[in-house]
């Protein structure tokens, strides 16, 4: 499957998975149904909240909470341009506009408040704080100018399942939470996603909304309840599958001891990579313990030969990656809203030098030691 020996990720799946996916296949019953609800019941019990409610993706789930909040044409959403496209396209598909905002800065790859404040108009209806790398965003400022100018505070958890820090459970300190268990998530169903809210109201929108906004659902329908129904809002199917969420029952299981591996792999790395000079770890003052580890990403030193550098390591059979190219250089978004080079100097320092670095939790010291000998290697600042 692969042309390296140590891969950028590289999935955990096991008898126990496919145990789970075979019980759901004899069951009949592949949509969204009773192994679905015991897996929310479960990821809601992890957070310490009342409810949870799966979706097909994280994509679906940022998309929910924009139309859970009515955001729309006229409106506009501060987030970072330092995240995956999808955060900034749910934005624009909802008719509003995304203002891109600065991160902290190369030690703290999160949105930065201060710049955020600054991108805040009469317009604006929401901020969104990626957990870059798994790593929290500063919640406690965001929330304080949050309630200041009135917004909603939508937390994007993509990196960071169950995953407590300083601030609390990452997900459930803003309004909305959004996560992702993508195929190289820490939590891997191959597709699929979680939304948490704080409001009662909210999260029953919110689960109509992935639905079609159906007034019963396929469950009540099939139990025999009213055959007939209403749609009183324009939903979507953003729904999960009974196959996804039997992975996903039983990743939730495995997440503790997976993100303890994760944090060993990354302590190996900050102490055989310290001596590389120029290199510079982001996060690397804060604890281990907080922080999911999704990510290992450095940041190379200014003048760096990127793309020569991951020549270098393939050769040595060790995969890299680049997370993530800055979404207001993108055509689309260039095009769209007169954006490009220059609007976050900070963001745009740091992606020319970022680089990503092999982290799964079967990595293992061999692994890690693996990988920081060929960077070593190859380490021509």
């Amino acid at each position: 499957m692969t042309a390296f020996d140590v891969p950028l990720y590289r999935p955990g799946f096991g008898p126990a998975e496919i145990e789970a996916v075979t019980e759901v296949l004899r069951s009949g019953w592949l949509s969204a149904g009773p192994v679905t609800e015991d897996f929310e019941g479960k990821y809601a019990a992890a957070l310490g909240v009342e409810s949870a409610i799966a979706v097909s993706s994280g994509t679906a789930a940022l998309h929910l909470a924009m139309l859970a909040l009515d955001i729309g044409p006229g409106d506009e959403v501060v987030l970072p341009s330092l995240n995956f496209v999808s955060a900034a396209a749910t934005v624009a598909l909802s008719g509003a506009t995304p203002v891109f905002a600065d991160i902290a800065g190369p030690h703290d790859l999160c949105l930065a408040p201060e710049d955020a404040a600054a991108r805040i108009t009469p317009r604006t209806r929401a901020i969104v704080a990626m957990h870059y790398g798994g790593h929290a965003a500063d919640l406690t400022a965001l929330s304080r100018l949050a309630r200041a100018h009135g917004l909603a505070l939508i937390e994007d958890c993509a990196h960071a399942p169950v995953t407590d820090s300083a601030h609390g459970m990452l997900g459930t300190v803003g309004d909305i939470g959004c996560y992702s268990f993508f195929a190289t998530k820490n939590l891997a169903m191959g597709e699929g996603g979680m939304v948490v809210a704080r409001d009662p109201a909210l999260r029953e929108r919110i689960r109509r909304l992935r639905s079609h906004a159906l007034t019963v659902s396929a469950k009540q329908r099939h139990r025999g309840g009213p055959s007939g129904y209403d749609v009183d809002a324009l939903g979507l199917n953003y729904r999960s599958t009974e196959i996804a969420c039997a992975i996903g029952r039983v990743q939730l299981d495995a997440l503790p001891a997976a993100h303890a591996r994760r944090r060993a792999a990354v302590l190996g790395y900050r102490e055989q990579l310290a001596g590389l000079p120029g290199l510079t770890v982001p996060f690397a003052t804060r604890p281990a313990e907080e922080g999911a580890h999704h990510l290992f990403a450095v940041l190379l030193p200014p003048g760096t030969d990127r793309e020569a550098l991951q020549d270098r390591l393939r050769a040595a059979r060790v995969q890299s990656g680049v997370h993530y190219p800055p979404t207001h250089l993108f055509t689309a978004y260039r095009e769209r809203y007169g954006l490009g080079p220059g609007l976050l100097p900070v963001t745009e320092d740091v992606m020319a030098r970022q680089l990503s670095l092999p982290l799964y939790p079967d990595l293992g010291e061999a692994g890690v030691g693996r990988v920081a000998e060929a960077v070593s290697s190859a380490w021509r600042p």
